[in-house]
C-alpha cells in the first residue's frame, strides 16, 4: 500500500469517528498526506495526533449541512497541499423508523446530509480533477444502497440515490482519468446506530446487535484501501455473511430477498 498511496493527498469527510477515523490512520500509515473534515474539530485533532505521521495530516472543519460553504472549503483543501488526489465521501447520518411514522423533516435531513452534500462537494472539486486530468472519488454508500429492509427508508433512499448519481458521473469523466469507487459496507463496528435518527429526528442513543457484531472499523479500512488500490468500480466492505447474501440475492434471486426482507428488523 505504501507504494500506491505515498504522497497522495487524501481528503476524508466524516473523519472524526468510525470508518473515517480508521481510514485516516490507514492512509497516514500508508504514507499519504491526509486532510480530515467533520464538524467536531476537537475530535479531528485527536485523530490527527494519533495518526502515524501527524505532520502530514491537516484538519479542515466542514459541516455537510452548510453547502454554500463548499466552494471556499474546497479551495482551502486544495491549497493545503497544492492538490487533491482522492476525495472520500464518508460523512453521513443513519435512520431507524417506520415509513408510517417518519416525519418529512427526517427524510429531508437524511437526504441533505447523505446525498445532496455529496453531490455539492463533488461539483465543487470536479473542476480541479478535470484540470489535472486525474482524481478519484471514493463513496461510502451501504448495503442499503442496493437493497431495502424495514426501518431504513430515508437512509436507503439516500444511499440508492448515490449509486445512480456516481454511476452517471463515472460514465461522464472516466475518459479524463477520473475514477469513481462505490463502497458498500455491511455491518461495521462504529457508532452510526447510536446517532441514527428516529421518527421525530431524535437520535436512537443506543447501538444495535448487528453493529456490535460487525467488522471492526480498522479491518474495514484495510479492505477499502485494497479496493481503491485496485481501482474497483464497486465493492462490498465487511464480513461475508447475511449482508453479502442479501446483495447476491438482490442480483440473482430478488424474489427470495423480497420474501425475507420483512424479517430483517434492526435489534
Amino acid at each position: 500500500m505504501k507504494n500506491i498511496f505515498t504522497n497522495k493527498v487524501v481528503w476524508i469527510t466524516g473523519a472524526s469517528s468510525g470508518i473515517g477515523e480508521a481510514l485516516a490512520y490507514a492512509f497516514s500509515a500508508a504514507g499519504a498526506r491526509v486532510i480530515l473534515s467533520s464538524r467536531r474539530v476537537d475530535e479531528l485533532e485527536r485523530v490527527r495526533k494519533d495518526c502515524a505521521h501527524p505532520e502530514q495530516v491537516r484538519v479542515l472543519p466542514l459541516d455537510l449541512l452548510e453547502i454554500p460553504s463548499f466552494a471556499a472549503k474546497t479551495a482551502e483543501a486544495i491549497s493545503i497541499f497544492g492538490q487533491i488526489d482522492l476525495l472520500i465521501h464518508n460523512g453521513g447520518i443513519a435512520q431507524r423508523s417506520l415509513v408510517k411514522d417518519t416525519s418529512m423533516e427526517v427524510h429531508r435531513r437524511v437526504m441533505e446530509v447523505d446525498y445532496f452534500s455529496y453531490v455539492a462537494l463533488t461539483q465543487a472539486i470536479l473542476p480541479h480533477f478535470i484540470e489535472r486530468k486525474a482524481g478519484h472519488f471514493a463513496v461510502v454508500s451501504s448495503v442499503m444502497g442496493k437493497i431495502g429492509t424495514p426501518m431504513r427508508s430515508a437512509y436507503a433512499a439516500a444511499k440508492h440515490a448515490l449509486h445512480g448519481f456516481f454511476d452517471c458521473l463515472r460514465a461522464e469523466v472516466s475518459s479524463q482519468n477520473i475514477r469513481v469507487t462505490m463502497l458498500t459496507p455491511g455491518y461495521i463496528r462504529t457508532n452510526i446506530a447510536h446517532y441514527a435518527l428516529t421518527a421525530d429526528g431524535s437520535p436512537t442513543a443506543r447501538s444495535s446487535t448487528e453493529i456490535e457484531g460487525g467488522l471492526p472499523a480498522d479491518k474495514a479500512a484495510g479492505q477499502i484501501l485494497r479496493a481503491l488500490g485496485r481501482g474497483d468500480f464497486e465493492v462490498f466492505i465487511g464480513r461475508v455473511g447475511l449482508e453479502k447474501l442479501g446483495l447476491l440475492l438482490n442480483r440473482f434471486a430478488p424474489g427470495i430477498l423480497i420474501r425475507i426482507a420483512p424479517k430483517q428488523v434492526p435489534t
